[in-house]
């Protein structure tokens, strides 16, 4: 199991400890990737998981590029009509992002809801 594996594990694991549902794991298509699609209740979240072991030039939440959010969105559009549910639920997406800690510490985990606006 590769790295980027384990720390979706982390979040999947964090993200149904909070009652959300997976519904995919690393959705592909020809627009990009979404690393989870989650039902929380009715709503639709689109997840992605960013891990940084260093912070010398940006944080896992500041790696999502707004290019990055841009295929998120679109991935995420091309998954709604490929289901037929384009206007039938509400959908946010949030980034899970995962700092590497000090030697001997937890790594950090940091859920922010709604961190992708289009």
């Amino acid at each position: 199991m590769n790295k980027g594996q384990v720390y979706e594990d982390q979040a999947a694991q964090m993200l149904l400890g909070a009652g959300l549902e997976i519904l995919e794991r690393n959705y592909r298509c020809k627009l990009g990737e979404i690393d989870l699609i989650c039902s929380d209740g009715k709503a639709l979240v689109f997840v992605e998981v960013r891990f940084r072991r260093q912070q010398h030039y940006a944080s896992a939440a500041a790696s999502v590029t707004h290019a990055k959010q841009r295929r998120l969105w679109r991935t995420a559009q091309l998954y709604l009509q490929r289901r037929g549910w384009s206007d039938k639920r509400p959908c946010r997406f949030d980034v899970i992002a995962i700092s590497a800690g000090q030697p001997g510490q937890e790594d950090g985990i940091q859920w922010l809801k709604n961190a992708i606006t289009m």
